[in-house]
């Protein structure tokens, strides 16, 4: 590995969990359901995976988990977060191949797939399937979300060039 791709994985990898611990500030207890987050570490996989390759976002979502499961989490914030980020990239690099989706689209089903996933490993955690009744109010919320960090990863990829 070139040192070069080294330190964009780490500047990223940083910024991810810069992002995630400055998420993790944002009172939203008693504004929002619980669960619901604004979804800001997707920035850097939106970005690596317009600006960089498949590869690079993926070793760079797998890194900022661990690193914040590590930090801040437990072995449960791992598995959900650890679902959420992989099916999310799995379903944004598939519809950015497929051509047919805007940054946007890709964004707004990443985040809608990233909740999908983390209300799975829960039905699984808990032996459960009750916890479904759950999944529209994560789907508006990732679509939500999804609009938002589309919309500024739109920015950012068009504006930032490696």
């Amino acid at each position: 590995m070139s040192s070069r791709r080294l330190a964009r994985y780490a500047l990223l990898t940083a910024l991810a969990m810069a992002l995630s611990w400055l998420e993790s500030l944002v009172p939203l207890a008693g504004v929002v359901p619980p669960g619901v987050k604004l979804g800001l570490t997707n920035l850097v996989v939106i970005f690596a995976l317009y600006r960089m390759s498949l590869r690079d976002a993926a070793v760079i979502s797998l890194i900022r988990v661990v690193l914040v499961a590590f930090t801040f989490g437990n072995s449960y914030s791992f598995a959900y977060s650890l679902a959420g980020a992989a099916l999310s990239l799995a379903v944004m690099a598939l519809l950015k191949r497929s051509g047919k989706f805007s940054l946007l689209g890709v964004s707004v089903a990443g985040g809608v797939s990233h909740n999908i996933a983390q209300v799975l490993v829960a039905m699984a955690v808990l032996e459960t399937a009750r916890l479904a009744w759950y999944l529209p109010v994560l789907l508006v919320s990732g679509i939500a979300a999804g609009v938002c960090v589309g919309a500024a990863g739109a920015l950012i990829v068009k504006r930032i060039r490696l």
